[in-house]
């Protein structure tokens, strides 16, 4: 019997990540959950476990630790077959206009961490010749806007670093995935009056990102197809009108 293959999930205290783990632990993997806090993590593990019968185990990673983050790859017992990075913080867009450290959190949390960690993966899937990149970006990073281009350029940043990655390694067989979920139901998003039509559930967006890494061929996701024609249009404003708008 062939060994069960292996996600890494970072993110793994995160509804969404915990709603991703749970898919690929209900299909037969391997799962190990990366996250800051190793308590949560380890509930969700646990919780995993009980419900599929999975190996789930639990790797200490914070994003924002750039430095150890090729020693923590390469002390790993064994590349995983997938990794899926759903790290994200929506942050204050008005505190971030003032506060420069928590601007600076915003574009690391976003964009420099998680871009740094699937670059030293990828680093070691194309010597392996075989991998599967995840990276959970957003339709806010499709073009900025008033009330959060801070988080909204950190993701934009994650968005294009993705593309880049995949053009330079599709010629070698590896996938890159983004995948943008629109709104989402979790705790980043709790209390916020959010459309129905254009908002997923974490379960919704797991689901999502199991298909188009592990049976899709789409190498851009919109979870609710239909924030690709919203995205569209708002992309399609004109700059001279779009500046009026209070978006």
């Amino acid at each position: 019997m062939n060994a069960p293959r292996t996600l890494l999930l970072v993110g793994g205290t995160s509804d969404i990540g915990r709603a991703t783990a749970l898919c690929y632990a209900q299909a037969g993997w391997r799962v190990l959950l990366a996250a800051r806090r190793d308590d949560e993590a380890r509930r969700n593990a646990d919780d995993i476990a009980a419900r599929t019968g999975a190996d789930v185990a639990v790797l200490h990673l914070d994003i924002l630790e750039t430095s150890g983050f090729e020693a923590l790859v390469d002390g790993l017992p064994q590349l995983p077959d997938t990794v899926v990075c759903v790290v994200g913080e929506l942050g204050d867009q008005q505190r971030g206009q003032k506060d420069l450290a928590h601007a600076t959190q915003i574009l690391r949390t976003n964009f420099e961490g998680p871009a740094l960690l699937l670059g030293v993966f990828a680093e070691r899937f194309a010597a392996r010749g075989s991998g599967t990149l995840v990276g959970v970006s957003s339709v806010a990073g499709d073009r900025g806007r008033g009330s959060n281009y801070l988080y909204g350029a950190a993701k934009a940043g994650f968005t294009a670093f993705l593309s880049g990655l995949r053009n330079r390694l599709a010629p070698a067989g590896l996938r890159v995935v983004t995948v943008k979920p629109g709104f989402v139901r979790t705790q980043m998003t709790a209390g916020m009056k959010l459309p129905p039509v254009l908002t997923a559930e974490a379960e919704e967006v797991g689901r999502a990102i199991f298909t188009a890494a592990e049976k899709g061929s789409s190498d851009v996701v919109y979870v609710r197809p239909v924030w690709r024609p919203v995205m569209m249009i708002i992309g399609s404003i004109p700059e001279r009108i779009f500046k009026r708008l209070r978006l």
